[in-house]
């Protein structure tokens, strides 16, 4: 006898995992769909400048790559990374944060973004807290999700997390912090050294570890650079080797480019052991040839610091292109904050107005930035809107400005 024919088709959504459910989509990606189109001008996305790409050093060095270590870049590889690089994180560790490293202290990520998504896995089981900044990175609120934590929101101000509040809540033992201490997205603040020490001081009397996601102090065009929270950990913790309560997540996306898709993560050697482990089970390593191309761009240990200068001269120009398009044409009624680095000025609403409900006018006008609701772990900020200033060119950022400006103008005078 023959078997039936399954009638209609599989409902695939009853199949989805509690896991799969609970996660939406990150407004910021949705928002790339539309903004690749003709004409519209992005102060949305966190992305680099696009024309400092180092495509020739990046083109040279795949050549360099293929023709002397073609079949070692093609080959699967070790899950730690490609050992060269990760002596190069070493060096370059030391060399800007003055963080004395090993190199089984350093495990290479496929970008950032993974080696959050591994110290979810470290760290987290279903129904875990974790203590984050309000707000904080979209991203990783969809990691933390996927982990089925619960995010605990503490309040910022403008000398970055208050510390009265995390300690309150370091009381009910989370898994862990997660921090973003320099020039944080989506604010733009730093945390200040008072803070910085008290956070480590804290962790170490609650014994809860920090995850410290750095991917912007490198681009710092003003002020003064404050020690990471590794950094000022390790030297609490001094010795031969790395101990403490942080792990550092680093990222060449911001400095590069994200597209290659490199970055790493930083911890004792025995954290570092459980993470390969855990990466075996994901991705087994990083792209090797990414890895080696990366390498044999920045392996001189003069081309990366030179190439991060001209990278900070430009953020300067079109960070200050932006404030000063703001001052012309927003009116008054809003503040927002003038970063020292980093890509993005957060920019706080009158109460009246709502980010979304913005964003629909400026999608009319070819104009998208992130409303701020997105950022808040708990709710809230919907009269708050975060706008990158890396991506355009001063006069397209100029434009931009000018058109929210009018939007702006016009719903404050309805209201």
């Amino acid at each position: 006898m023959t078997q039936t024919a399954t009638q209609g088709t599989l409902a695939w959504e009853n199949h989805f995992s509690q896991r799969a459910g609970g996660v939406g989509s990150s407004v910021v990606r949705d928002m790339l769909k539309i903004i690749r189109q003709p004409g519209y001008i992005s102060l949305a996305g966190g992305m680099p400048p696009p024309e400092l790409f180092p495509i020739d050093a990046c083109r040279a060095a795949a050549e360099r790559v293929l023709t002397r270590h073609g079949q070692e870049a093609m080959q699967y590889g070790l899950t730690a990374g490609y050992p060269p690089l990760r002596e190069f994180v070493v060096r370059w560790m030391k060399r800007t944060m003055d963080v004395e490293l090993a190199v089984d202290n350093v495990l290479i990520t496929s970008g950032g973004m993974q080696g959050m998504d591994l110290c979810g896995r470290l760290l987290l089981n279903a129904g875990d807290s974790i203590l984050t900044e309000s707000p904080t990175f979209l991203g990783a609120l969809q990691v933390f999700a996927v982990n089925q934590a619960v995010c605990v929101p503490i309040p910022l101000d403008d000398k970055g997390v208050q510390i009265e509040a995390l300690e309150h809540k370091l009381a009910a033992r989370p898994a862990f912090m997660y921090l973003i201490p320099t020039f944080q997205n989506p604010s733009g603040v730093t945390l200040s050294l008072e803070r910085r020490q008290a956070v480590i001081a804290l962790a170490a009397q609650y014994q809860v570890p920090i995850v410290e996601d750095d991917p912007y102090s490198h681009l710092r065009f003003a002020g003064k650079p404050l020690p990471s929270l590794l950094a000022l950990d390790a030297r609490r913790n001094q010795g031969q080797e790395l101990r403490g309560n942080v792990i550092y997540v680093g990222s060449f996306s911001k400095i590069l480019g994200p597209g290659l898709r490199v970055g790493w993560l930083v911890a004792p050697a025995n954290v570092i052991q459980r993470l390969d482990v855990l990466k075996q089970g994901t991705d087994l390593h990083a792209s090797v040839l990414a890895q080696m191309i990366v390498h044999e761009v920045v392996r001189d240990g003069e081309f990366l610091p030179r190439h991060v200068e001209k990278l900070r001269a430009a953020l300067r120009q079109r960070r200050d292109a932006m404030i000063a398009a703001m001052e012309r044409h927003f009116p008054p009624g809003l503040h927002w904050v003038n970063p020292n680095g980093g890509m993005f000025v957060w920019v706080t609403l009158p109460p009246s107005l709502d980010g979304n409900e913005l964003l629909k006018q400026a999608l009319q006008q070819k104009v998208a930035f992130v409303p701020g609701y997105s950022f808040f772990p708990a709710g809230g900020g919907h009269n708050t809107m975060r706008l990158n200033f890396s991506y355009p060119l001063p006069d397209v950022i100029e434009t931009g400005i000018q058109r929210l400006g009018q939007i702006l103008k016009g719903r404050m005078t309805k209201d």
